[in-house]
């Protein structure tokens, strides 16, 4: 196993959340051969640049993944694809020729997953995105998830996901994203997978049952199942659902339930915060700042008037002054550190302030000073776009155990057609 590495690319990596989670799960391991990252209509490229700082080896790509050929993702032959990628529109429609088969949005950036692994056919991958994506988009409930599924079953891969708070697990943060693993039809993991009920495997036995395990019983009763219509132009055409937190695949079959998280002790913000001798004076609340954070977290209602010209209130109810330090931090927002109504804000010896940049890195499992190559912007943006670090790492050693039972599995294949 320690001569065998699995060769990983890395797509919309960012500051480089996935590739930080591997390397801590296994650096001996995980092998980033290429990283894509790549910001549209911006002159710097902080998040780029920040990676290449971080990391050293393999392939660091800062160009339109759209542009990028088919020959570079085959010659660089990965077992694994991991990304964080964009919710948008996965709407398809069929060719106006009908000949090149389906056709997905331009600049939707899943086409582009679906390219990488029809042309590499790795053993997994794995993705993450925001938990709407279950439900996106609101006129067609389902239709953006199920067009993926439907695509993982005609790429032949079967499918987990998992909708996961970061808190619930023991980590900082109250940050709720779906997880997606596929893993490829036919390997030892799928034919494993197979001598269990679907139930089985979404609350005991699958992908993310064993490092994030849940209660034996679903939430209210709630599962449901479903078989995904075979032409995927109808699907995306009137296909809807309400898939569930969890659920599981298989040749377009699909289990979904609500599962229950068995939580873990969290670590609070009162143990991420650096020492108050540390912390420069710009980050404490001015009075007029600690009034307009008031006024912005306070219950309001406010007349508005909608765009066809109907006034309404609009209400919204109030939130406290300040985190509670005893707590994980809520979710981390891009925007955190403006004067937002989402912004953290921490009491700490009578004294008002925003978390550091160092202390939002920290939020996210981060290495201290991760993104000190950028601008304190640019640092709150980049963790808010990031992932929680640890989760990644646990999913890495998942990973890990799976590759070494695959490896076993053909061992004794081998042993068994030479006697």
């Amino acid at each position: 196993m320690q001569n065998s590495k699995i060769k990983v690319i890395e797509l919309f990596a960012g500051v480089g959340g996935f590739r930080l989670g591997l390397q801590k799960a296994n650096p001996e391991l995980f092998e980033v051969v290429w990283g894509n990252q790549w910001e549209p209509a911006r002159k710097a490229q902080d998040a780029f640049e920040c990676y290449v700082h971080n990391f050293d080896s393999g392939i660091h790509s800062n160009e339109d993944i759209t542009t990028v050929s088919d020959e570079t993702f085959v010659d660089l032959e990965p077992n694994l694809i991991v990304g964080g990628f964009p919710c948008q529109d996965y709407s398809v429609a069929r060719t106006l020729s009908g000949e090149k088969g389906l056709q997905g949005k331009k600049g939707v950036l899943f086409w582009e997953i679906k390219r990488v692994i029809e042309n590499t056919q790795p053993k997994y991958v794995l993705l993450e995105n925001v938990d709407r994506l279950l439900k996106s988009p609101s006129s067609q409930r389902g239709r953006d998830f199920a067009v993926m599924l439907a695509t993982f079953r005609d790429l032949d891969y079967t499918v987990e996901w998992r909708v996961i708070n970061a808190a619930e697990y023991g980590f900082a943060q109250r940050r709720r994203r779906v997880f997606i693993f596929a893993y490829k039809n036919g390997i030892a993991f799928d034919k494993q997978q197979s001598n269990h009920s679907e139930d089985q495997i979404v609350f005991n036995e699958g992908f993310f049952a064993k490092p994030f395990p849940v209660e034996n019983e679903p939430y209210q009763d709630r599962i449901t199942s479903v078989t995904l219509p075979t032409d995927i132009v109808s699907l995306s055409d009137s296909f809807s659902f309400g898939f569930h937190t969890a659920g599981y695949m298989k040749d377009g079959e699909v289990f979904t339930t609500h599962v229950i998280p068995v939580e873990r002790k969290p670590i609070t913000l009162r143990d991420i915060l650096i020492e108050e001798t540390e912390v420069e004076e710009k980050f404490y609340l001015s009075e007029s700042q600690i009034e307009k954070f008031a006024y912005l977290r306070g219950p309001k209602k406010i007349e508005r008037i909608s765009a066809e010209g109907h006034v309404y209130q609009f209400s919204e109810g109030g939130m406290s002054p300040t985190d509670d330090l005893d707590k994980p931090g809520r979710t981390m927002l891009t925007s955190e550190g403006s004067t937002n109504r989402s912004t953290h804000i921490v009491e700490v010896n009578g004294r008002k302030r925003f978390l550091t940049p160092l202390e939002c890195e920290r939020l996210n499992g981060f290495d201290d000073n991760w993104t000190n190559t950028m601008s304190d912007r640019m640092r709150y943006f980049c963790m808010g776009n990031a992932l929680v670090v640890g989760l990644i790492e646990l999913m890495g050693k998942r990973i890990e155990e799976i590759e070494k039972a695959n490896i076993q599995t053909e061992v004794q294949l081998e042993l068994s057609l030479q006697g």
